[in-house]
């Protein structure tokens, strides 16, 4: 098999250890040494030392939960790096030791074996964190949230019966009230202001059995949502502050039906703004796992399921996918229509998903805004098919149609 790269090394890299395995081509058998190296920053300053006096050219490394960051933070710049996903390097079974894997990265790497995994710029990978961590940040909220709903339905208030949001401005008048020691519901009603509920709703409603455990435990969880909402108010704040490029990408990707600033500024953090990066738009579909898989053998295609992963890119682009067709007279909505009668609604929102990430792929290169097609695009784009469709529908229902051309 050819050599690609004659002089490569292979990592691998765990939490207090790096295998270090370099590679070198001649012409009799290639030349190996391995080495064990600590992941202190002093302990991988040696290994940069060490990999440059073998004129290593190219390294490569599994994507290692988060071991792997520090590692390639210290060797960018000296060598050309390539993250390769665990998944896809797999030793042979039963050779499963730190050397030989090492040694199985480099002679992988050396033929040109590895696929190298998306790493985008130290800017990027600091505004993925923050939008990341602002989600899981919502997640617990709504998760504290339930847990109110719950102590409520222990004491037999049925607040949320009678108010849409639990956590809102009259529902916390209502917690606070009972924290503070009110269990009178005709107290309780005068902290609420206009809703739909009639005054008897409202008193059945919040007649329960209150208890200080009750109090106590609505206290806690109320504390909790006190301090998430600073923490995602200082990230959202912090993002706001960020690079001008990347802000002026998430204001044009914002002009597209169904993304709201938040979902702008978490696709840029995860696909970056440099598109040539990603060949054509199929590249990056493919990259965010928002294409079928293939799948076929023996000529059949057994399998067209969406393969795993993209879960922060993926579910940010369903959510706005569903925002989206909610859009009268748009391309989207049109799509997603066209789509659900004849593949069902959950394809079709995932079809609508990708051709927003086609269109951000051209927005982001290009740097042009959101150009919508209108709802009639299909039918100007086929009218044939779209007649031949109408008139099939005319006559199932007992109509006999003959087509005379528009002067």
């Amino acid at each position: 098999m050819e050599v690609i790269h004659s002089r490569c090394a292979g990592l691998d890299v765990h939490k207090q250890t790096v295998v270090a395995c370099v590679r070198i081509a001649g012409d009799g058998p290639p030349l190996q040494e391995v080495r064990t190296f600590a992941t202190t920053t002093s302990a991988l300053l040696s290994l940069c030392d060490w990999l440059d006096s073998f004129q290593v050219e190219v390294v490569a490394m599994e994507a290692t939960g988060v071991y792997w960051k520090p590692v390639w933070h210290v060797l960018e710049g000296h060598f050309e790096l390539v993250l390769a996903n665990a998944a896809h390097v797999k030793n042979v079974p039963g050779r499963k030791t730190d050397v030989n894997d090492s040694m199985w990265l480099a002679d992988l790497l050396a033929h040109g074996l590895i696929r190298a995994s998306f790493v985008p710029p130290v800017a990027v990978q600091e505004l993925r964190t923050l939008t990341r961590t602002r989600k899981q940040l919502v997640r617990e909220r709504s998760a504290h949230a339930q847990r109110i709903e719950k102590v409520l339905e222990d004491a037999n208030l049925k607040l949320s019966v009678v108010l849409s949001d639990i956590l809102g401005k009259s529902a916390r008048a209502v917690l606070q009230a009972i924290i503070d020691g009110q269990d009178d519901p005709q107290h309780l009603i005068s902290c609420i202001g206009r809703v739909k509920a009639s005054r008897a709703e409202l008193l059945e409603a919040l007649r329960g059995r209150v208890s200080t455990h009750h109090r106590f435990m609505l206290k806690l969880h109320l504390s909790h949502i006190d301090a998430l909402d600073q923490a995602i108010a200082a990230i959202e704040k912090e993002v706001g502050l960020g690079l001008e490029p990347f802000r002026q990408a998430a204001k044009l990707l914002s002009t597209m039906p169904g993304l709201s600033a938040v979902s702008a500024h978490v696709i840029v953090a995860e696909i970056g703004i440099d598109m040539s990066r990603f060949a054509t738009p199929g590249h990056l579909l493919s990259w965010a796992c928002l294409c079928p898989r293939n799948d076929e053998s023996a000529g059949k295609r057994r399998s067209t399921r969406l393969r795993r992963g993209g879960q922060w890119l993926k579910t940010t682009l369903v959510q706005a996918a569903w925002s989206a067709v909610r859009v009268k007279g748009g391309y989207l909505q049109a799509q997603f229509h066209r789509l659900r009668a004849r593949r069902g609604a959950k394809k079709a929102i995932i079809a609508v998903a990708a051709s927003m990430l086609t269109a951000a792929w051209h927005m982001l290169r290009d740097g042009t805004e959101w150009h919508d097609l209108g709802a009639a695009h299909f039918d100007r784009a086929d009218a044939h098919k779209t007649a031949n469709r109408l008139i099939r529908r005319l006559q199932q229902i007992g109509y006999a149609v003959q087509l005379t051309p528009a002067g």
